[in-house]
């Protein structure tokens, strides 16, 4: 019988080597998280700065659960020299009554009086011409990224960037308008925003003649997720192969530190 040849061993690497790549790997995993609570918690913190000061004091978290206990002065405050007084911090508290006060404003501008209130507040703006202008940018843009129709951006595209030959993933913002379409005159055009790596909310507005744009079948957060990436994260990647990417991803970083 003839003997089957062996497989040449693997070269194992070292000890370092692999606590390396496995401190790589857990900051790869770690990273994405901690970022996200940490922006989560920060904007809790900042909504809740915004707003407490226009919330009368008797009715903060603290004052409450002070007068609950008692522990109150003569004329029925909170008090905070009080032997027994609780400090209370609580988060999200500023963020759900700015959503109760949005949503409150919002019905109301929805009704006649409502309607009829918020244009002449907006006659009034438009007679200040420093006033009028921040007003009127600020408008366009939240009714611009909050509108449901057409030009809401949720699609991903695939356009000749920044020539031909060279492809670019971009994300189609609303369908050229206006003057820009006539001084073209190249037919119906897609105004087209392309991020740049590995910040995607900076980048650049191109028009592109319509059958120049090809659009893609992946979302905007798959499409997103690409360019931060660096194109190391492709749509459609199962999550069984999400082990070995680490490891290749934490290979690559220490080869390209040991090779500076």
């Amino acid at each position: 019988m003839t003997r089957q040849p062996k497989d040449p061993p693997r070269p194992r690497g070292s000890l370092i080597t692999g606590l390396r790549n496995n401190f790589i790997a857990g900051i790869i995993v770690i990273a994405p998280i901690g970022l996200t609570v940490w922006l989560i918690w920060t904007l809790i913190g900042w909504v809740d700065g915004f707003v407490w000061p226009f919330v009368p004091q008797a009715y903060h978290p603290e004052d409450l659960v002070n007068r609950l206990l008692g522990h109150v002065n003569d004329f029925g405050r909170a008090d905070p020299t009080h032997p027994n007084y609780i400090e209370v911090n609580v988060r999200g508290v500023g963020v759900v009554i700015f959503l109760i006060f949005t949503f409150i404003v919002g019905w109301i501008a929805k009704g006649l009086i409502g309607r009829s209130f918020l244009g002449w507040g907006e006659a009034l703006v438009a007679r200040m011409p420093v006033v009028r202008s921040v007003y009127n940018g600020a408008k366009q843009i939240a009714e611009t990224v909050f509108a449901q129709t057409e030009t809401s951006f949720d699609r991903a595209c695939l356009i000749e960037y920044p020539r031909r030959g060279i492809w670019a993933v971009g994300f189609i913002s609303t369908q050229t308008k206006g003057e820009l379409v006539e001084k073209a005159g190249v037919g119906p055009m897609t105004s087209v925003f392309v991020p740049t790596t590995p910040n995607p909310t900076s980048g650049y507005l191109l028009f592109f003649p319509r059958e120049d744009v090809i659009e893609l079948d992946m979302t905007v957060e798959d499409a997103a997720k690409l360019v931060i990436s660096a194109g190391l994260v492709y749509p459609g990647e199962k999550h069984d192969e999400m082990p070995e990417a680490l490891d290749q991803l934490a290979d690559r970083i220490g080869h390209g530190r040991h090779e500076d």
